[in-house]
């Protein structure tokens, strides 16, 4: 059988993102590939990168596009600690779990990329 490689794209300038990335690095099972958005040089494939930098994105070994809470929870999936994270997929607690999330992200881009009074300093 051929190996399912998963590929999660991730945002290398946010310290919270490059701490979860090396965590999943160390504990992934190997089918899990990391792109930094910052790094890629094809975005044409890919959606627009103000959206890759909004909310996370996996696209599956099967060319599918994961998004938000939903690619979290699959990038953990490849990792012996996956299950703890399946319980927010059921329905009560997904409702809840992905308002916290969307939120979460909205407020962490806005105040890396779209604030103009955070983002006065560095570099484009």
């Amino acid at each position: 059988m051929e190996p399912r490689y998963d590929t999660l794209f991730y945002d290398g300038q946010c310290p919270l993102c490059a701490r979860e990335i090396a965590t999943l690095r160390k504990l992934q099972k190997g089918h899990l590939i990391f792109a930094d958005i910052h790094q890629q040089t094809a975005l044409d494939a890919l959606p627009e990168k103000e959206l890759l930098l909004r909310r996370l994105h996996l696209m599956t070994w099967t060319g599918e596009w994961v998004t938000g809470l939903h690619a979290n929870v699959r990038a953990w999936s490849h990792t012996p600690v996956g299950f703890v994270f399946k319980p927010l997929l059921w329905p009560g607690v997904f409702h809840v779990a992905r308002k916290v999330y969307e939120r979460w992200a909205d407020r962490r881009y806005d105040r890396k990329y779209a604030c103009t009074v955070c983002s006065a300093g560095e570099p484009g």
